[in-house]
């Protein structure tokens, strides 16, 4: 199985060392459940309030070219903070064959 990571902090109160323990988490989650890694966006001080991120918009375009067949984020609200981007987006990765995964959140 590939995947893709997902790691995301924002002005509030976060830093850029945060970054790297999200991808040490969901490398050692891909790590312990065979997933091979194909590729890392990285959005920096950019709220999960919005959509409006490069490299999480990069990720949605690049789940329909069957590059990975999961996402991996360390927690869910990497992904998103509002309901309805959280799940319109979840849904065009379904739609596209790709599953979001939580390192941390077992659900």
């Amino acid at each position: 199985m590939t995947g893709a990571i997902y790691a995301r902090y924002s002005l509030d109160n976060q830093r850029e060392e945060s970054i790297e323990g999200q991808l040490r988490e969901c490398r050692a989650f891909a790590e312990k459940n065979d997933i091979q890694i194909d590729g890392t966006y990285i959005d920096r001080a950019l709220s999960a309030k919005t959509d409006n991120r490069p490299d999480f918009q990069k990720m949605i375009k690049e789940s329909g070219k069957w590059i990975f067949d999961v996402v991996i984020v360390w927690k869910l609200d990497r992904f998103a903070r509002n309901r309805y981007d959280s799940a319109h987006y979840k849904a065009m990765l379904r739609k596209n064959g790709v599953k979001g995964i939580s390192a941390t959140e077992a659900i």
